[in-house]
């Protein structure tokens, strides 16, 4: 017997309001299901590209920081042998420019590490954020318990901490949702859980697509596409920057040599 003959047999002996409610708990389970799967495919895709952008700015971030402070220095220092409001104001802005890039080429981004979750820890979150989900809950209070517990889960899952994922799992007992007894009052908690957890799967297609369009994911995609041909793309993109380095510091002491002469 399969299971959609079982769930029709079991269906034909409950009561009209019960076979709603029956209804509403597979429906409420699949997307569930689905939730979770997307929960996960969110988080990996995160961590992929957080792991891609600190390689980026270790190979070719820390490079760039290193031009735009030679491309200050040298708008500093023309400032000085040509005396302007414009010349300053260039100044400024590059010495800014320089600032930034510096501040996010060795910022806590850059210390991001490979990432690579075993089979096991995937498991277990996708299986956290099936039962413990914040958009699964039926009142304020269990929300905030789950929210709390949701964070821990994805700090645990990026630490591939799998000890705090079955914690977790052990710390929510669905007992305690808040929901009420009654089939009716049963069937509205479900029913509002179907239309909280769809609407989150929508953000969150949303945000994935979002993502694979923004400018570091594109990137990595190039980076792939150019490893299966043999290259490395970040090292020919920090060959380009030294380059370029190499050029601005001749620039800046060809301005030094020229400013030793007028004083």
């Amino acid at each position: 017997m399969n299971e959609s003959t079982m769930s029709s047999q079991i269906i034909r002996h409950l009561k009209p309001d019960e076979e709603e409610v029956f209804r509403k708990r597979a429906e409420l389970a699949s997307i569930q299901t689905t939730l979770a799967e997307l929960e996960l495919e969110l988080t990996d895709l995160r961590s992929q590209l957080a792991v891609f952008e600190g390689r980026y700015l270790r190979q070719v971030g820390v490079l760039y920081a290193e031009l735009d402070e030679w491309n200050a220095r040298i708008f500093e220092l023309q400032a000085k042998l040509d005396p302007s409001i414009s010349a300053e104001q260039d100044a400024q802005e590059a010495r800014d420019q320089a600032r930034q890039t510096h501040q996010a080429a060795h910022g806590t981004a850059s210390k991001c590490r490979d990432f690579n979750p075993s089979p096991e820890l995937r498991g277990l979150f996708r299986e956290v954020a099936k039962k413990i989900h914040p958009d699964l809950a039926t009142d304020s209070i269990d929300r905030e318990v789950r929210t709390r517990l949701m964070a821990e889960a994805n700090r645990a899952y990026q630490a591939s901490d799998a000890e705090s994922l079955r914690r977790i799992l052990d710390e929510y007992q669905e007992g305690k949702d808040g929901s009420k007894k009654g089939s009716g009052t049963e069937l509205e908690n479900i029913i509002q859980k179907i239309r909280q957890a769809k609407e989150r799967v929508s953000q969150i297609e949303q945000e994935i697509a979002t993502l694979r369009q923004s400018e570091i994911a594109k990137l990595k995609q190039e980076a792939e596409a150019a490893d299966t041909v043999g290259r490395n793309l970040l090292l020919e993109l920090a060959a380009e920057v030294r380059a370029r380095i190499k050029r601005a510091r001749e620039q800046y002491e060809a301005l030094e040599r020229k400013a030793s002469r007028s004083a």
